[in-house]
């Protein structure tokens, strides 16, 4: 069974060793706090500004000083800072947390296009640390664009012949290991390995025992 991150690396055309350069050093140290608060305000008002009314409803029920703290919050985080994100919201599940956007390929299309011109006008930014960040932009949005499939995949309604019987296995989620949360609004990475979760949102090891234990 194919994993997300493994079609994440399809759909976005970015391997998860690409994507995971970004650990090579340590970005938060090397361009500071408000180079990522900068980058995040750059894309947010791209975003809120964006000609197209599909993309601009996407953020309609988000707050744009609210979007742009949440995402340098975990930027700085994953890229060597301290864990703001976590501290404040803990764990990021960022599968789960998007689960009410449609998160298609064209929406992460635009998304990444956004990104890019924000990183360009960028000047404190080299370009080295650009062509990382990009890379795990990319691999991320697709990433959420997996999850995003898989969450319609589960969401079909079965036909009138099937019946949900207890023999019946729920929908491959627990083979890539992934799992909804009772109330639908997380995505709980219980069956991955501390490593597998230290690796792709860089949270503190307690976030991880006390959600995963949940």
């Amino acid at each position: 069974m194919q994993s997300l991150q493994e079609k994440a690396s399809v759909l976005s055309g970015v391997d998860q060793a690409e994507a995971f350069a970004i650990d090579d050093s340590n970005l938060f140290e090397k361009l500071g706090l408000q180079t990522f608060i900068n980058l995040s305000t750059n894309f947010y008002t791209r975003v809120y500004d964006d000609k197209e009314e599909w993309f601009r409803s996407i953020f309609s029920n988000s707050n744009k000083e609210d979007a742009i703290q949440n995402q340098y919050e975990f930027f700085v985080q994953r890229m060597g800072g301290p864990p703001l994100y976590s501290q404040r919201k803990g764990h990021p599940a960022l599968i789960g947390r998007h689960r009410p956007f449609p998160v298609t390929h064209q929406a992460a299309e635009r998304w990444l296009q956004h990104m890019q011109n924000a990183l360009d006008d960028s000047l404190d930014i080299d370009q080295d640390s650009k062509i990382k960040m990009m890379k795990f932009f990319r691999h991320t949005a697709f990433f959420l664009v997996a999850g995003n499939e898989l969450k319609n995949q589960n969401e079909k309604p079965k036909h009138k012949h099937q019946c949900a019987c207890k023999h019946d296995k729920p929908t491959d989620e627990r083979n890539i290991g992934l799992s909804w949360k009772a109330n639908g609004s997380l995505l709980s990475l219980q069956n991955h390995s501390s490593i597998d979760l230290l690796t792709y949102f860089k949270i503190p090891t307690s976030y991880i025992t006390n959600f995963t234990s949940q």
